[in-house]
């Protein structure tokens, strides 16, 4: 085997990006099932996993990039794209949608440029909805990180998201 073939093309090519990929790779080496894990840990050290990395499992643990992209659309946990330093769920559950919810998203959106699902282009804050969040009592809701914040209106959404810029 030529070097090229055992060395992964990923992570933008910095030596430390890609050892960190080559680490995790060494660790699975011959463990049957591992290809969750593997994602999980790659996603751990990249924020998400970028085509050049899952090129690059797939390579290492000779498994089929269609097969790793199956597995990783198929479960919410991972991500295709970079995310935001700050991640901001907000509920969109009965209890949420009936106090305003959708007002909430709204001035979210707004106040940050981008709509559900998306990033904010210095990857500062990604914004996602969520079924539910399990504090009906508070609605409406939302989630920065691990943070809840409850009973919301629109006019102080600016405030909390101050907050974590």
């Amino acid at each position: 085997m030529s070097n090229s073939e055992n060395k992964c093309c990923c992570c933008g090519g910095s030596a430390n990006n890609l050892s960190q990929l080559e680490e995790i790779l060494a660790r699975y080496e011959g463990v049957k099932g591992a290809l969750i894990p593997v994602l999980q840990e790659a996603q751990n050290a990249y924020g998400y996993l970028s085509k050049e990395v899952i090129e690059c499992i797939g390579s290492k643990m000779n498994i089929p990039v269609s097969q790793i992209y199956g597995v990783v659309t198929f479960y919410s946990q991972f991500h295709l794209n970079p995310r935001g330093k700050n991640i901001i769920r907000v509920c969109q559950g009965t209890a949420c949608h009936v106090r305003g919810a959708k007002a909430i998203l709204q001035a979210i959106e707004d106040q940050l440029q981008i709509k559900a699902g998306g990033t904010t282009a210095d990857l500062k804050f990604t914004l996602e909805t969520v079924a539910c969040i399990g504090a009906c009592g508070l609605a409406p809701v939302m989630m920065i990180n691990d943070d809840t914040h409850g009973r919301l209106t629109p006019q102080i959404v600016p405030e909390i998201i101050a907050k974590y810029a």
